[in-house]
């Protein structure tokens, strides 16, 4: 792998770091203007846990405006985030992203399968339909984004997260897939992240971008035709993730069975091609000339013939209900939020608080954040964070002003394994540390934190093609070539952070030997060596 200059300056700073204060000699004398932090209180360390993980770390000013309103009461307010506004600028920055207000069947008319059918044969019209639907799954991201940093309900923001990477939806599975994926966290994820579970599975079921994802919209009762023709057939896979990895856990109180016999169940549910021609919304559609309406047994439960579409909403009720169902979504939400391994008693404490509240998850996170283990001190600060958490977290300790170029952010995280709306898998992306902590994935952070910290990544202007086209190579020397060889992408927005205002954002809370490195470190290297210190890469 090649690094770049910038890379193998922090890289080197990096590792100073990493070895005790004694030895981190240069022969070079401390910056007098650098002191030692002071020690931090327990009300602070306080207020920095609950914003690294309720939410994406802290701002500038977080840590006094959590301790000024009491750490309680913050939770509260971000449990309920109603009360909460939107900056003026974030809110008019969404409006002016493109086709993020979209219903499904506007998106599919302007951008999706009628438009590629419409320019079959002429390849330069279909390469111009492919850059539209491009162009609208990046819209979907940007805002995506910009939410997670600049949106003052941080909680929601990690618990659109949470539950988009739990009914992962991968943007590049097709036409209609890549189209509807930012419509699925809109309307099918965002609404119900702090709501009752079997109105967010329910949400999602009925979405078409998991209709087209896990093949739903295929899938139909077989029946012969006249001429002995197979017609139709059933295809299983929505069926087998909702259990596996929706609701009760692998291999979890189910059997192969179960699987056919809920995909049996699902026949009919998908959407109408036609309807959304129309503009007819939601997209959602239950064609019962594809309905199975033969009896089914599922879960140990007859299904009488003739069910139709209630069919599918009963099982669902059966999946949201199951108690296997609550320890699954218990261990995860506590592996989110607490340790990798979670403890046990935690888990059973946020199940039991699940089964009695039927499934409400504000009630489940308000006891989680009211229990022992999420303070604990082998809980604070231990949470290696994923690449996107630690890229929303660096923007957001910056304090700069509101990117207007996104691309460079979503190149990073396509260099670093997790692009959004970009895992493959239905299983979506982990969330701990043996996923992401290796030596390559550091020396990615550490060029970037030097990048940003520095001022050297055209955040604040649009790039030019060829520049763009660098920025989508998953390629980190690209990356950081295209800045070195054009400065003039950066010469007139450049904006470096200021190292004391984030080191005071992030509550002083370093080790002595990141505060020695960063008193001897040259001062446009200082604000990237405490992005890429051993302490902000933990939550």
């Amino acid at each position: 792998m090649r690094i770049s200059l910038f890379g193998k300056s922090l890289l080197l700073l990096g590792l100073i770091c990493a070895v005790p204060a004694s030895h981190a000699q240069t022969g070079k004398k401390a910056d007098s203007s650098v002191q030692a932090a002071p020690s931090v209180s327990a009300k602070e360390l306080q207020a920095l846990h609950v914003l690294n993980r309720l939410g994406y770390g802290p701002s500038p000013g977080d840590i006094d405006r959590v301790l000024q309103k009491g750490v309680e009461a913050y939770i509260q307010q971000q449990l309920h985030p109603e009360s909460l506004q939107m900056s003026a600028a974030l809110s008019e920055r969404l409006m002016a992203v493109p086709d993020i207000h979209s219903t499904d069947a506007a998106l599919y008319a302007d951008y999706g399968p009628p438009q590629r059918k419409a320019a079959a044969g002429d390849q330069a019209k279909i390469k111009a339909v492919t850059q539209r639907q491009n162009q609208v799954a990046d819209a979907a991201r940007e805002a995506h984004l910009l939410r997670a940093v600049y949106s003052p309900a941080q909680l929601q923001e990690t618990m659109v997260d949470f539950w988009f990477n739990h009914f992962n939806v991968f943007a590049g599975k097709g036409q209609e897939t890549k189209i509807w994926t930012g419509n699925f966290e809109r309307d099918a994820i965002r609404p119900h992240v702090f709501g009752r579970f079997r109105d967010l599975l329910g949400a999602t079921a009925k979405h078409p971008a998991m209709l087209n994802y896990l093949d739903n919209q295929k899938s139909t009762s077989e029946r012969i035709a006249k001429n002995g023709k197979k017609l139709g057939g059933l295809n299983e896979n929505y069926a087998r993730e909702v259990m596996e990895l929706h609701t009760l856990g692998v291999d979890d109180g189910y059997t192969q069975a179960d699987v056919t016999a809920l995909a049996r169940i699902f026949t009919g549910w998908g959407y109408d091609p036609k309807r959304l021609v129309d503009g007819v919304d939601p997209a959602f559609f239950f064609n019962s000339k594809k309905h199975d309406e033969n009896e089914k047994k599922f879960l140990g439960n007859t299904f009488a013939a003739g069910g139709g579409e209630e069919e599918g909403e009963r099982a669902l009720d059966l999946l949201a209900a199951h108690p296997a169902t609550t320890r699954h979504l218990s261990y995860k939400i506590a592996q989110y939020f607490v340790a990798d391994s979670p403890p046990p008693q935690l888990v059973e404490k946020l199940a039991k608080r699940w089964r009695e509240t039927g499934g409400d998850v504000g009630k489940v996170l308000d006891t989680l954040f009211k229990s022992p283990e999420f303070w604990s001190a082998d809980a604070v600060g231990k949470k290696f964070k994923t690449p996107w958490q630690y890229l929303v977290s660096s923007l957001r300790a910056t304090g700069l002003p509101m990117v207007t170029n996104v691309k460079p952010l979503l190149g990073m995280l396509r260099q670093n394994g997790q692009t959004l709306y970009g895992c493959t898998t239905p299983d979506g992306y982990k969330n701990t540390q043996a996923e992401w902590l290796n030596s390559d994935a550091l020396i990615l952070r550490l060029n970037f934190a030097n990048a940003l910290g520095s001022g050297n990544l055209p955040l604040w202007k649009s790039l030019p093609t060829a520049a763009a086209s660098s920025m989508s190579a998953d390629d980190n020397a690209g990356m950081m070539a295209m800045i070195e060889k054009q400065p003039e992408l950066t010469a007139s927005k450049a904006r470096a952070a200021d190292p004391f205002l984030m080191q005071a954002a992030l509550g002083n809370a370093f080790s002595q030997n990141t505060l020695d490195a960063w008193a001897i470190a040259r001062p446009q290297l200082r604000a990237g060596l405490i992005l890429g210190s051993p302490e902000f890469m933990r939550r």
